[in-house]
């Protein structure tokens, strides 16, 4: 499972328009910049922001976009919901006859923990919370991907294999 880079973008925006002050309007150009997003491919992600409504467009000379709401009313599971749609690890997590296993299948209970999990991660960081760490952490752009991080339960050969095959592409 990966993140798409719509997503990722999304958040990227999101942020951004959290660090500024409350009811800050943004044109289009000045996100892509601020978020090294191209312009149109930016487009498609704050239309669905938009829809979302986690942003609010206005046209014309004083328009551009701007958060809906308090930053801190906005979790970073919010904004990827928005883009991808709910976050599922599997089907057999799904409310209903989503999968004929999922009452005796032994992996069922570690989806669901799983699932628990990345919700309750996403859920708990606000954007408020996410662009206050951007702004007091100014080193942060300076060591921006120094060094990868390593999920922590990955084993060790799995994690040198992964390495190994990512870095010819």
């Amino acid at each position: 499972m990966q993140i798409t880079r719509a997503s990722d973008y999304a958040v990227r925006v999101m942020i951004h328009l959290a660090g500024l002050p409350p009811g800050s309007r943004v044109r289009r150009s000045e996100l892509s910049r601020a978020t090294d997003v191209s312009g149109h491919f930016l487009s498609k992600v704050l239309q669905q922001l938009v829809r979302s409504r986690l942003l609010r467009s206005q046209r014309g000379s004083g328009g551009g976009f701007v958060l809906v709401g308090p930053a801190s009313s906005v979790s970073l599971l919010d904004v990827v919901e928005a883009i991808e749609g709910p976050v599922r690890l599997n089907q057999c997590i799904e409310e209903g006859p989503s999968c004929e296993r999922k009452s005796w299948c032994p992996a069922h209970q570690v989806w669901a923990e799983a699932q628990a999990a990345v919700v309750n991660v996403l859920g708990a960081a606000s954007m408020a919370s996410l662009a206050l760490q951007a702004k007091s952490d100014s080193a942060a752009l300076s060591r921006r991907h120094e060094k990868p991080i390593w999920i922590s339960g990955v084993p060790k050969q799995s994690r040198g294999k992964r390495a190994r095959r990512t870095h010819g592409r």
